[in-house]
């Protein structure tokens, strides 16, 4: 089964991406792709959604199984096919913009070509609107087209990991796994060792998974969660002094939350009401 969007490549737009072609090869067991170096000009993300794949580079073949892509730069060697035995569900799109070589090297996505998708539904979601999107308008939605591949590869930089270090993907998801439940009881006192055991590892090490995944600390993880929820109640319940939003947030004390306020916001609590009215 094949669904597949080839639309026309603009020479000059005003958006930083746009897509050249978007689709999906289910159950083709026969699917396979060849091109030499410098063939082609735009870059290319295949998903394995289910079954496998093969992706052969500088003449060594790595099997591709579900939740995990291979990223192409423009003029690159392509050589990749799905399992006969099994499959691949293999979602793919080529997109093109000239922000992107820059955008890709300075996240350091030209170190690896074979990643892994941390949450795969959150690709799969992002790809499949992209993908009605091209099917149903073409290119009568330039902006929307160009919204839809954007976000499509913010969810890419996000989840993806190098799959060369399997180890650091398995603690990446462990860590991901924690953050809702970090966000819901965010305004409880935040105590490192209890967290440190959910995982069963040590404080350091609990430390530094997150901040490998995140690129922040826990603690900074917490804060951002704390002053999102502060600024929802600033607004929504007039009633409440800053005192008790700040003790409902989790900070006892006022001085405080407003110097956290302040560092995030660029203003106090009070005048984040005020310009909002309140």
């Amino acid at each position: 089964m094949k669904r597949q969007s080839h639309l026309l490549t603009l020479p000059l737009m005003p958006f930083f991406c746009l897509p050249e072609s978007v689709g999906i090869y289910r159950d083709e067991p026969d699917h396979t792709v060849s091109r030499a170096a410098g063939s082609l000009n735009n870059f290319n993300i295949h998903y394995v959604a289910s079954g496998k794949g093969c992706i052969e580079i500088d003449n060594v073949v790595h099997t591709l199984g579900p939740g995990e892509a291979v990223l192409y730069f423009p003029m690159q060697a392509q050589r990749y096919y799905s399992s006969e035995d099994d499959p691949w569900d293999v979602r793919w799109f080529h997109f093109y913009g000239s922000g992107l070589q820059n955008y890709f090297i300075e996240r350091g996505f030209h170190k690896s070509q074979l990643w892994s998708i941390r949450q795969p539904s959150a690709f799969e979601e992002a790809h499949e609107a992209l993908l009605t999107e091209a099917e149903t308008h073409r290119m009568l939605k330039p902006a929307q087209l160009s919204t839809l591949t954007y976000s499509l590869l913010a969810v890419f930089v996000e989840q993806a990991s190098a799959l060369s270090d399997n180890k650091s993907n398995s603690s990446a998801n462990r860590i991901l796994e924690l953050l809702p439940i970090m966000q819901q009881e965010a305004a409880q006192p935040f105590i490192l060792e209890e967290w440190a055991a959910r995982l069963g590892v040590t404080t350091y090490y609990f430390c530094k998974l997150f901040r490998n995944v995140m690129e922040m600390t826990p603690m900074d993880f917490v804060t951002r969660c704390r002053l999102q929820m502060a600024k929802q109640w600033l607004l929504d319940h007039k009633e409440k002094t800053i005192g008790q939003i700040a003790v409902e947030a989790g900070y006892p004390s006022v001085s405080y939350f407003n110097k956290r306020f302040m560092e995030h916001e660029g203003m106090t609590p009070s005048s984040y009401r005020r310009l909002y009215g309140v």
